[in-house]
């Protein structure tokens, strides 16, 4: 018979038949079983009748028969192999290698168990080879121990997982005990014991153990307790090898999880909080690390004046309708619409002993009816329907409360308890602090952006010379505020200069910095220099300012700047660079290219001339300038990101829209993210003045062409229907026109420009400058200049590469005063 298929019972654990024998009266064998010959190695023949002392090694006294009918007790003894019967003793016995390697049966140690049948005199005796016996007796001693303590529980399950054996009482967890028939819902819930059974199925299909598998049991009735079990399940094969059953032992593990679950609670809420300096994200990280770890829906409400960066109120809740909240978490799904959204104002809060309790850093738990009598007719809009327990803690910050963190449980049971109040009072001492951080960076924040802000021109401007829109946006996500600025500079005779620049750094120091540079390139502006001597008297500064700083600061003083002057009159633009990306040009047929400017090192670094470029644009074209901050956009980064921002502008360009709406379509969604540069756009569609607007003339080193020159200029005037300026501006030319060929010799060019103001200029080979003097009574001379300043509104002199203009202006009446330039503002046909 197959020994696998000698089966105890119909369980079909691993229960094989033991060796089986009967000894009558004197100690011989009268009975002998298949399991026997198998064990000894002998069969019922060989052996029936034989003393059963003579296969024994050391028999007991009760194998002979010679304590009557007393029974046997376990002895290990050692059993004779087939080839020796009739042989001495088997450890007197030698054998060679050669007969070992024959023999098939080996001295066996057994365990022997007998017991006197009743009024038979004989014996049944059964043998069991002593490594198994061993198992069997440390096994059962293993089960007693482990059925007969209380701290972990075992079950045993059969295939369709109802329990048939365990040892689980109401003591050992708190909870209902485990009954032989029961079912796992029997005890849990439902959905638990459901996710349960499908670990054990997946154990008694793969047969696969699982150890230390963490499961969650709340009990059948609502609101009572809740544990973290630790499974360890095995399954148990009979002898053929097939699933009879599964073995699970349970612990329970709720503190140990809990503490566990709490650590890694605050380790989140210390790596998620303060990665942001944006008060409203931080609100938000709060409320996702509370949720759902220790409650069903939480707020965070803050005071106030803390969004805009402003101190916290004396006292917090303090009968007015400051708080505000911020953020809402839930588990249960969209934050219900009746309660107070995020964004929404709280009412006025009514004095209560829990308030006060607020107000000086304390923590409270009540219970909901607790809550509606403290909140009275406000309780509707801030107490979440289902919600049974409130927990508030104060987020305090140096010595005053910013705010709190609410939190409900609906599905959760029980209150707050201490652990968990500890808990929430640390994890919102780590909130205060990232939040009052993100209000001291907002405060600063909008300091620097409003000093900036007051320190920039008007975004958009509308010369005859030009037409500019500028777009800024600042740094983003903690960067702060950069120094970048923009600048559209009216100059004399119709000409305007164009400036973008950007400090180096951030904050405060760069938009002061930022500041003293723009206005002393506007002071260099009106002194009418080339753009690269401007460059290099504000290089001059840098290194100026640098010596002024901090030892620790003077390597970060530094700026990057392009300075462009353009005429009208001329279509000539002249250009300077010191470190800045170079230009985009549109043309009025729509095409684009980069403009070639020698750049120059950055202002600071000194050692380098800076030189001038100079470009005839046609009148429609669009000249973009910016700053290195919009490279750093996505659309636009990379080795050729100069080349897809010139694309991007020129195709904008050619939309029928205006330079504010082209700036805001080429920036577009690229500050999705935030930037960690300013950006700084200023695009100027260029203009031409007409040709009937200007006339010039030239005339020779002789004071009689005087006369001739207030001749043609009332002449002219005449011809503009100007004549009621005409004795004022007959007398500036005599005046200017003389002292030219008076102190500076000739040619002399005397040109008239007419706009909003009549513009007269007179050009001379000299580089004299030209002053101002009050004349004596009796001087003859020196009253030039000075009756020149009465007569007009504004006078100055610019030099060029060789000689000087002095330029007057004049204004002219309302009738007349509207600009004459083409206004060239319609973008070009595509």
């Amino acid at each position: 018979m197959d020994e696998r298929a000698d089966v105890m019972g119909e369980p079909g654990f691993c229960l094989p038949a033991p060796a089986v024998t009967v000894l009558d009266g004197h100690g011989r064998i009268m009975e002998w079983s298949a399991e026997a010959e198998r064990l000894v190695g002998m069969t019922f023949a060989e052996v029936k009748g034989r003393p059963f002392a003579d296969l024994l090694a050391a028999p007991p006294t009760w194998a002979s028969g010679a304590d009557g009918t007393g029974a046997g007790g376990t002895h290990a003894v050692l059993v004779r192999s087939a080839s020796d019967k009739g042989q001495g003793s088997g450890s007197d016995h030698a054998k060679t290698d050669k007969d070992q390697g024959k023999n098939k049966n080996k001295d066996k140690d057994v365990f022997l168990w007998a017991s006197p049948l009743v009024d038979s005199g004989r014996r049944l005796v059964l043998l069991v080879p002593l490594g198994q016996a061993l198992r069997w007796g440390h096994g059962l001693s293993f089960l007693n121990a482990v059925f007969g303590q209380q701290m972990v529980g075992v079950a045993f399950h059969d295939t369709d997982l109802t329990v048939v054996w365990t040892n689980i009482t109401s003591e050992m967890f708190g909870g209902p005990p485990l009954n032989p028939g029961d079912r796992l819902d029997t005890v849990m819930r439902v959905e638990d014991a459901a996710a349960v059974e499908v670990l054990l199925r997946q154990v008694l299909k793969t047969g696969v153990p699982v150890l230390g598998h963490e499961s969650q049991m709340r009990s059948r009735k609502p609101g009572e307790r809740e544990w973290t079990l630790a499974l360890n399940v095995m399954r148990m094969e009979n002898i053929r090898g097939e699933p009879a059953g599964l073995m699970v032992s349970v612990t329970d593990v709720t503190a140990r999880s809990r503490i566990l679950r709490h650590r890694d609670l605050l380790h989140r809420s210390a790596s998620r909080l303060g990665m942001s300096l944006d008060i409203t994200r931080t609100a938000r990280a709060l409320a996702d690390v509370v949720v759902p770890d220790l409650a069903n829906l939480v707020t965070v409400d803050l005071a106030q004046p803390i969004l805009s960066g402003g101190e916290p109120p004396q006292v917090f809740g303090g009968g007015e309708s400051d708080l505000v909240r911020v953020a809402v978490a839930s588990t249960d799904g969209p934050w219900p619409a009746e309660l107070l959204q995020a964004g929404g104002v709280y009412p006025a809060l009514p004095p209560s002993p829990e308030l006060r309790q607020i107000q000086k850093n304390r923590s409270v738990r009540l219970s909901r009816d607790e809550v509606i009598h403290a909140l009275g007719e406000m309780a509707p809009l801030l107490v979440p329907p289902g919600a049974h327990t409130l927990a508030v803690t104060p987020l305090h910050a140096r010595g005053r409360v910013l705010g709190t963190i609410t939190a409900w449980r609906t599905r959760q049971p029980g209150t707050f308890d201490d652990t968990e109040m500890e808990l929430l009072a640390e994890i919102g001492s780590r909130a205060a602090l990232a939040i009052d951080n993100a209000r001291r960076y907002a405060r600063e924040h909008r300091t620097a952006m409003t000093l900036q802000q007051r320190l920039l021109p008007r975004a958009t401007t509308d010369t005859p010379a030009a037409e500019t829109a500028a777009i800024y946006r600042p740094a983003h996500g903690g960067h702060g505020i950069s120094g970048d600025w923009f600048d559209a500079i009216p100059l004399p005779s119709l000409r305007v200069a164009l400036v973008v620049g950007d400090v180096i750094g951030h904050g405060l120091i760069a938009t002061a910095t930022m500041g003293r540079l723009r206005t002393a390139i506007q002071t260099f502006a009106d002194l009418e220099l080339d753009p690269a001597e401007v460059l290099t008297h504000v290089d001059d500064l840098v290194h100026r300012l640098a010596a002024e700083a901090p030892p620790t600061t003077r390597d970060v003083v530094g700026a990057t700047c392009l300075y462009a002057v353009y005429d009208p009159l001329t279509r000539r633009c002249t250009l300077a660079s010191a470190g800045q990306p170079p230009p985009v040009l549109i043309g009025p047929e729509g095409t684009a290219r980069l403009i070639d400017v020698n750049a120059g090192p950055p202002l600071g670094v000194g050692g380098v001339p800076y030189e001038s470029s100079t470009l005839e644009i046609e009148p429609g074209s669009i000249l973009a300038l910016y700053t290195d901050g919009i490279l750093g956009l996505k659309p636009y980064a990379g080795r050729d990101g100069m080349r897809r921002l010139q694309d991007e502008i020129a195709l904008q360009a050619r939309s029928h829209r205006s330079l504010d709406d082209i700036g805001q379509a080429v920036l577009g969604d690229a500050h999705e993210g935030p930037s960690r540069d300013d950006i700084t756009l200023l695009l100027s569609r260029m203009r031409r003045l007409p040709a009937d607007s200007v006339r010039s003339w030239i005339f020779p080193a002789d004071l009689n062409a005087v006369s001739e020159a207030r001749a043609v200029a009332g002449h002219q005037l005449s011809a503009w229907s100007l004549g009621d300026i005409a004795f004022t501006t007959e007398l500036v030319v005599s005046e200017l026109v003389t002292n030219a060929i008076r102190y500076a010799g000739g040619p002399v060019e005397l040109r008239l420009i007419r706009d909003g103001t009549l513009i007269c200029e007179v050009t001379d080979p000299s580089n004299t400058q030209p002053r101002l003097v009050r004349a004596a009574d009796t001087d003859e001379g020196g009253r030039g200049l000075f009756i020149v300043a009465q007569c007009t509104t504004r006078w100055g002199c610019r030099y060029g590469r060789r000689g000087k203009t002095i330029w007057t202006e004049l204004p002219l009446a309302e009738s007349v005063t509207e600009p004459l330039a083409e206004n060239v503002t319609g973008p070009p046909t595509s």
